[in-house]
């Protein structure tokens, strides 16, 4: 049976998910996943890049490289837990790691580092990257790429579904339950991206574990109106975003001239503004629906899951885990999904999700 292993470090930049996927029939299988940090040095080299716009020439070459060797290592790893045979697999689906995207731009463009060459030499295997930059090419946002991937996980269902992916940015899928309903899909905004820049500067850990210093604070309601004023949460579809937008300057600025709340307040608020975001989007674009089903490191956030619960109360509010799909390899999941759709010569984007004037085959092909 063909399989396939997806590769992608998400906007959180906190390391590799790794999915090595069966692909037969139009069944989709999980065969093995594993997560692997960047080294520290890697991923400060990283967050620097994206956070001060002065990366060098030279290093970020060298940073292009050293991904993706990175994310070689993190598939040879999962072959190695997995105790799977090479000959077994087909290519290597890899995201990459965005530093920027901007497809609304002057100049509309994407980047996402980890070059494919060095996977494939390492490996042996063809090596399929750069899936953003085509639909891009073709007038379309790039983003979100996940909503095909959740059409054919979740689209059987017959009554409307959302799926909604929570990494640093969150992105939400509306499934109609009708055969001619069309796909809806956009970033909704912030997801984890600025709760973890929050945690870290005050807390001096990654993340917020299972949202309970939030929990602890009390929410700002000034703050939250001021964030929610944001202009990107009232634009219209097609839509994606990126740490381009939502990042801690863009926080500090909402934060002036506020009276001083504690910080695990400011937190509190943060993850509210995730919330809010994805159940207005979905409430606003599915007035009626039946299913929930949230994917990605948001679903490890226990008061985050909460919300989300008490925002939908007519809705079911669920992890991807309970569907047998686990929540945490979902989007690695996709990317070797979409490399199966490359080799086959099928289309990998969505125009009535990312605005592109046509459907187009993604990614480009590197031979080991």
């Amino acid at each position: 049976m063909p399989r396939y292993i997806g590769l992608i470090s998400g906007t959180s930049m906190d390391g590799i998910d790794a999915a090595l996927v069966e692909v037969a029939g139009g069944k989709i299988s999980l065969i093995a996943y594993r997560e692997s940090p960047y080294p520290e040095d890697l991923h400060r080299e990283l967050e620097r890049a994206v956070t001060t716009d002065t990366v060098s020439l030279s290093g970020l070459a060298a940073l292009h490289v050293r991904v993706g060797r990175e994310f070689a290592g993190a598939a040879l790893a999962l072959f190695s837990e997995a105790g799977q045979s090479w000959s077994d697999v087909s290519a290597i689906g890899s995201h990459g790691q965005t530093l920027w995207h901007a497809p609304s731009g002057a100049v509309p463009c994407t980047l996402q580092i980890g070059d494919g060459a060095s996977i494939a030499v390492a490996t042996g295997l063809p090596v399929i990257c750069d899936f953003r930059s085509s639909d891009v090419a073709l007038g379309g946002q790039g983003a979100p790429l996940v909503p095909l991937f959740h059409e054919a996980l979740f689209g059987r269902t017959d009554k409307p579904t959302a799926v909604v992916n929570i990494g640093g940015l969150a992105n939400v899928t509306l499934l109609t339950g009708e055969p001619s309903g069309g796909l809806i899909a956009f970033d909704t905004g912030p997801g984890n991206t600025l709760m973890d820049g929050w945690a870290a500067l005050h807390l001096g850990s990654a993340f917020d574990a299972g949202g309970d210093w939030a929990r602890g604070g009390k929410l700002l309601p000034e703050l939250l109106d001021r964030l929610l004023a944001e202009p990107y949460f009232s634009s219209m579809t097609p839509k994606s975003t990126g740490r381009e937008l939502f990042n801690l300057g863009w926080l500090r600025q909402r934060l002036g001239g506020l009276g001083a709340g504690a910080p695990a307040d400011v937190q509190r608020t943060l993850l509210e503004l995730t919330a809010v975001t994805i159940s207005q989007e979905i409430r606003r674009h599915q007035p009626e629906g039946d299913t929930v089903f949230v994917c990605g490191g948001g679903t490890r956030n226990g008061f985050l899951m909460q919300r989300l619960v008490d925002l939908l109360p007519h809705r079911r509010v669920q992890s991807t885990d309970e569907a047998g799909v686990p929540a945490a390899a979902l989007e690695a999941m996709a990317f070797a999904w979409l490399a199966h759709r490359r080799l086959a010569g099928l289309a990998g984007n969505a125009p009535s999700v990312t605005g592109a004037t046509r459907p187009a085959v993604l990614g480009a092909l590197y031979l080991p």
